[in-house]
Formats: structure tokens, C-alpha cells, sequence
């Protein structure tokens, strides 16, 4: 199906305003890094609606908006099980991990590993979460924006597209570190959630109302349950112990242990300003079935089979929006597409400057360190932008994201899992479970390219089963190691271990504080938003 993309004047000049004020931003920021931790970590002074703004517009990029778009076209409300699984973990984090992220004072999330466990650890996990943010995070963002800016410009070839936008991105990035992104990142968020908003209400009124959808989607011939959140145990795409099995450890790894998005939160002012963010996140994220998911159902009842599932979001933006609401939408998409790409650049730069350069280069200067980051910046910027265009002999873009982190993640996961709770597992249970998670996801890596490749049949459990395999292969094995062994030396439990004691001691902070400033009382607020979800849908 052909659309008339056309942009008028009007939303030329919509989308130029944005890239001018997005330089603006990095040159701003520019002069105000007068140290390491102006640059990496936004002079640790992020206050929480910086913060969840930027930990939403970082994550809702252009990956998916794209990819959740895609999703309900093709599957209904299945996926949207990702994001009400987030706003979950995001509590978790919260509550438990954030606390001592900030108590350690690290600058990365693999630093707080090695205190824990050890250098190898660290080492394996900055590795692992650097080539996730180069080859996922960052690849998938370019080569989701490429898909909507080639509609509105067919004579550029996708790779000239990512080209451009990784240049882009990374100009300002390596201009204004951490500070430009975030500050950006809000503005990007507002943009994305007023733009997303514009498109649902456009295709809303195109289709007549709920009514109208319902009947809508039974006429296309779909699953019957296209418009349920949770499936049952013989769906597919989604079966429900996949909620347990897989997409909890994918979100436990995306919102606690990701350097992409937990820098922003190392930066928090104090502890409450990082919560509130947090949480704040948390209740954004449960928006998108409404401003992301839904839109993609209506796509389908709008046009059928007559377009690509990967362009329903983009086919609703060229045929429906006015002039002027247009350039709104795709000034959005782009900082949607932006945000994604900044925020991994921004994090991988992170990880080798300290995981890495510092490491082995202790005497280095704060100078040192940020030349560094720049440089790598621009090395990853590079590698990104010749990975994105291979990203499309995927068939699913959606599926691409979620099973490559779902073989990655899991013994990830039991380390943090685990360690934060019990002193008794060692540095040997945390190597020994490295060294298996490594073999298995490489061989589960590995066999799929083959399956994708050659066409085979596939005679592995569903990606989401696999994922749980694994976490729990990697937790017997890190517990028993643990037990068998003796345990680490005296380290700094205070701070590395959860205790009830600590829970105690934040009750009574916490108890001159209204209800309405008190996080747990938030936390609440945002289970109850998540049950009634489930409930009516």
C-alpha cells in the first residue's frame, strides 16, 4: 500500500527547530563538564522527573516505537506483558538495588559486581553489556528510525539513513556527556508521548471507538485473543509461564543491572530523587499500551495485509496526521530514535572508560577519562552504524531484541539476584556460573543464526522457556559452587548485602514523610495500575 508522504514547509521547519535545539543542548552542556562526574554522571545532581523521563525516553525509543507498533499489528496486546513486567521491576529496583548502587558511590554497574564478586565478573559483565548496547540497544534504535525515515525520503538507502543519525547522535553526545542526554531525554519524552498520543487519537477516530476495534480485529481473522495482555500456555508468541520464565529475567536485566539505563539513576541527586525516578518510569511505561501497542492493532484493521507489520506505526503517522501535527510527530519519532541511540552510546563509554581504560590505567586523569569516552564514542558509533542494516533478516524486529537478550541475561541475573541477598555466595559460585551462562547462550546464539540461515527446523522450547533454563542452571550452579566452597573474605557487607536491619532503619527516615512522598506507598500505587491493567484487558 503507497502513501502520500509528502512533508510540507511547515513541518520542515518543526523538525530543523528540534535539531538546532538539540546542538544548542551538547554545546550548552559542553562548558559546564568540568570533571568526570559532570560528564559521565550529570555532576550526580538529577532530580526525578529528569530521571524518569530520560529512563523512559531512553528505553520507548525508536526501538519500540517501531517494535511495539509492529507487535500489535501482529500479535495484539501480547508484548505490551514487557512493559507492565518493566514498571515491575523498576519497583524491585527501587526498593532493593538502587540504595546500594548509590551507597557504593560507582560510576558503573559492573563496579558494583566486582565488590561484590570480583574483577572477572566485572569484567565478563561490562563486556557482555557494552556489545548488547553496540549491537542491540544502539543497532536496533538506528535501524528502527532508518525504517520511518526512508518512508519519508525512499530515495535514501537505509544505509546512508543510519549513517546519518549515528553521526548526528554522536556529535552531541560526545559534546555534552551524560547531562546533554538526560536534559535532552526529557524533552524527547514529552515529544514522543505528545506525538504517540496524536497518532492513537487520529486512528481512534478514523476507526469509531472501541466498539469499532473489537469488531475491527474479528474481521481481520486473527487470534481471538488479540486484545488479551496475558495468553495462554499453547500461544506462540507469548505463553504465559513465559511471563515468569523469561520476560521477568529479561526485565531484572534491562532495568537493574543495564548501565544504558541504570546510569541515569547513579547520577540521582540523593536516594529519594532516584526512586521517585524510578517509579515515575514505572508509570510511564504502563502508558504505552495505549500511545504504542494499541496503535499497532489499529493498523491492522486499517490496512489489513496491504503493508509490512515493521511499518504500522509509520503507515499511521503518513496517512493520517495534518500538516503541521506531522512535523510534531516525526520531530518525536526522531527524538524517540535519538534518545535510544545517545543513551548507548553514552553507556558504552562509560563501561570501557572505567571497566577498562581505568582499570588498567589507574594513574590516568580525569581529562584522560573523558578524551576516552569520546573516542570510544566514536568507535562504537561506527561499529553500530555498519550492524544496523544487517538487523533486517530478521523476520520479526521484535523478536530479534527479546531473544538475543533472552539467552544473554539469565546468569547475569542470578549474580545480582542472589548476591545482593546472601553474603554465603562467593566469587567461585559467581565464576563458575559465568563460565556456564557463557556456554550455554553461545551455543543457543549460535544455533539460531544457524536455524535463521539455513532455514531448519527449530527443535529448541520456545526462547522464553530457554531464557529459564538457563537462569536456573546458572543459579544451581552459582548456590552450590557457593556452599561447597569457602566464603569470601570480610568485605564491606553494609553496603553490598541487603538486610532486614537496613529495611528498618529507611521505615523510620520515611515515617515523618505524607504518604504521598513515601516510595512504598508509590510502589503500591503502581501495582494496583498493574493489576487493574491485566484485569480489564
Amino acid at each position: 500500500m503507497e502513501f502520500d508522504v509528502s512533508i510540507a514547509w511547515i513541518d520542515y521547519v518543526i523538525i530543523a527547530l528540534y535539531f538546532v535545539f538539540i546542538i544548542w543542548l551538547g554545546l550548552y552542556f559542553k562548558d559546564k563538564n568540568k570533571n568526570q562526574d559532570d560528564y559521565f554522571l550529570a555532576g550526580r545532581s538529577l532530580t526525578w522527573p529528569i530521571i524518569g523521563f530520560s529512563l523512559f525516553a531512553s528505553n520507548m525509543g525508536s526501538i519500540s516505537l517501531v517494535g511495539l507498533a509492529e507487535s500489535g499489528y501482529r500479535t495484539g496486546f501480547a508484548n505490551f506483558s514487557y512493559e507492565w513486567m518493566a514498571t515491575f521491576v523498576l519497583i524491585l529496583f527501587a526498593v532493593f538495588f538502587l540504595p546500594y548502587y548509590l551507597r557504593n558511590k560507582i560510576y558503573t554497574v559492573p563496579e558494583f559486581l566486582e565488590r561484590r564478586y570480583g574483577s572477572f565478573a566485572r569484567y565478563y559483565f561490562s563486556g557482555v553489556t557494552m556489545t548488547l548496547n553496540v549491537f542491540v540497544d544502539i543497532a536496533a534504535g538506528l535501524y528502527a528510525g532508518a525504517v520511518v525515515v526512508k518512508m519519508a525520503f525512499p530515495e535514501l538507502s537505509i544505509v546512508t539513513i543510519v549513517w546519518g543519525i549515528s553521526i548526528f547522535a554522536a556529535f552531541y553526545t560526545l559534546l555534552g556527556g551524560l547531562a546533554s542526554v538526560v536534559y535532552s531525554d526529557t524533552v524527547q519524552a514529552v515529544l514522543l508521548i505528545v506525538s504517540s498520543i496524536f497518532v492513537t487519537v487520529a486512528a481512534w477516530n478514523m476507526i469509531g471507538g472501541w466498539e469499532e476495534i473489537t469488531a475491527g480485529v474479528a474481521a481481520a481473522g486473527v487470534s481471538a485473543d488479540h486484545l488479551s495482555i496475558v495468553r495462554g500456555i499453547d500461544d506462540p508468541d507469548l505463553p504465559w509461564p513465559g511471563l515468569f520464565s523469561g520476560v521477568f529475567l529479561l526485565g531484572f536485566y534491562f532495568w537493574i543491572t543495564n548501565q544504558f539505563i541504570a546510569q541515569r539513576a547513579l547520577a540521582a541527586k540523593d536516594t529519594r530523587q532516584g526512586q521517585w525516578g524510578a517509579l515515575f518510569a514505572g508509570f510511564l511505561k504502563l502508558s504505552t499500551l495505549f500511545i504504542m501497542v494499541l496503535p499497532g492493532v489499529m493498523a491492522l484493521i486499517l490496512y489489513g495485509d496491504s503493508i509490512e507489520a515493521v511499518n504500522a506505526y509509520p503507515a499511521l503517522i503518513f496517512d493520517l496526521l495534518p500538516v503541521g501535527l506531522l512535523g510534531i510527530t516525526l520531530a518525536g519519532f526522531i527524538a524517540a530514535l535519538m534518545s535510544s541511540v545517545d543513551s548507548g552510546l553514552n553507556a558504552a563509554s562509560t563501561l570501557f572508560t572505567f571497566d577498562f581504560y581505568k582499570k588498567f590505567r589507574p594513574n590516568s586523569t580525569q581529562d584522560d577519562a573523558m578524551r576516552v569516552a569520546k573516542i570510544t564514542i566514536m568507535v562504537l558509533m561506527v561499529i553500530s552504524a555498519l550492524w544496523a542494516p544487517q538487523i533486517i533478516k530478521f523476520e520479526s524486529f521484535w523478536d530479534y531484541l527479546q531473544m538475543v537478550l533472552s539467552f544473554i541475561c539469565p546468569p547475569i541475573v542470578a549474580l545480582f539476584a542472589f548476591g545482593l541477598f546472601s553474603k554465603r555466595i562467593n566469587t567461585r559460585g559467581a565464576n563458575a556460573s559465568i563460565v556456564t551462562g557463557v556456554t550455554l547462550s553461545a551455543l543457543s546464539i549460535g544455533y539460531q543464526f544457524y536455524i535463521n540461515i539455513t532455514g531448519a527446523e527449530n527443535a529448541l522450547p520456545h526462547y522464553l522457556y530457554l531464557a529459564g533454563f538457563i537462569f536456573i542452571l546458572c543459579s544451581l550452579i552459582l548456590v552450590g559452587v557457593s556452599l561447597l566452597t569457602g566464603p569470601d573474605p570480610d568485605k564491606d557487607w553494609e553496603v553490598l548485602i541487603w538486610t532486614p536491619k537496613f529495611f528498618h532503619a529507611e521505615t523510620e527516615s520515611l515515617s515523618d514523610l505524607p504518604f504521598y512522598y513515601n516510595y512504598r506507598y508509590q510502589a503500591v500505587a503502581l501495582l494496583v495500575l498493574i493489576v487493574a491493567l491485566l484485569v480489564i484487558f
